[in-house]
């Protein structure tokens, strides 16, 4: 993607219907950053599927050379996320990358925590197929719906391609994104639609969320978008900038834990 901050996508829908902006594409990004990202970084609405909002606990950040180490995804699932992240938020001057940013390392602690696990999620059955309106009806937890989609757009890459979706150049990786989120790519059990609807709204909620989740590392898109961070009260920032720009640096949970 060579415009980096634009995209039309404000939800992990279970619609099959993708959205498109008629001039920027299916997976434009500056619209959905700028007009979306505040609202995320506020507060993560429940969506189909969410991540919990839960911090695990995990061992110390690692060095620059260190490799972050992984909850609960495998090596391919990680690579996948990271290679995601990186077509949908590529590094510019607004931003590093969504891999940079730690957006693979949330993916990884959500769903090796409660959300993984559909804690919240009603699962008895019967599981009969709803309309979209409905939101998520499958009887796989998050967890397990992720890894049959990582599984399922590898084997679509490898048909399509010859390779696994993170060895993809970016321009294939950005046709791929696409194809999926028309429902033109083959997944058993459901549509590509929904998944990359998913993906998308998990990479958003790790680039906006509070970087104690492990994504937003350094804040950098609070940074970008100007959000002050965890502080309630503004009372006197707002008589103090009131018409003018907020350049305080924001802070995130850990600065006052």
């Amino acid at each position: 993607m060579t415009d980096k901050k634009t995209a039309d996508h404000t939800s992990a829908e279970t619609s099959d219907t993708p959205k498109t902006t008629a001039d920027e594409g299916p997976i434009a990004r500056r619209h959905f950053l700028l007009g979306a990202g505040t609202a995320v970084a506020a507060g993560l609405a429940p969506a189909a599927p969410v991540a919990a909002q839960t911090p695990l606990a995990s061992p110390s950040a690692p060095s620059a050379t260190e490799p972050e180490p992984l909850l609960t995804l495998t090596a391919t699932e990680h690579a996948f996320f990271a290679a995601a992240a990186d077509t949908i938020i590529p590094a510019d001057e607004l931003s590093p990358s969504g891999s940079e940013c730690g957006v693979a390392t949330f993916v990884d602690r959500q769903l090796a925590g409660a959300y993984g696990t559909g804690a919240r999620l009603y699962r008895d059955g019967p599981f009969p197929k709803g309309k979209p309106e409905l939101g998520y009806q499958l009887a796989l937890t998050p967890r397990e719906f992720f890894r049959a989609g990582v599984a399922a757009a590898n084997a679509w890459t490898r048909k399509t391609y010859g390779k696994d979706f993170d060895r993809l150049s970016a321009p294939e990786r950005e046709t791929a994104l696409k194809t999926m989120e028309e429902g033109k790519a083959q997944f058993p059990g459901f549509t590509s639609t929904m998944f990359f609807n998913a993906l998308l709204q998990i990479s958003m909620e790790g680039f906006f969320a509070d970087p104690i989740y492990g994504g937003n590392r350094h804040m950098a898109s609070w940074k970008m978008i100007g959000y002050p961070g965890l502080p309630a009260t503004y009372r006197e920032e707002i008589r103090t900038y009131f018409g003018k720009k907020y350049d305080k640096p924001p802070h995130s949970i850990a600065d006052f834990s």
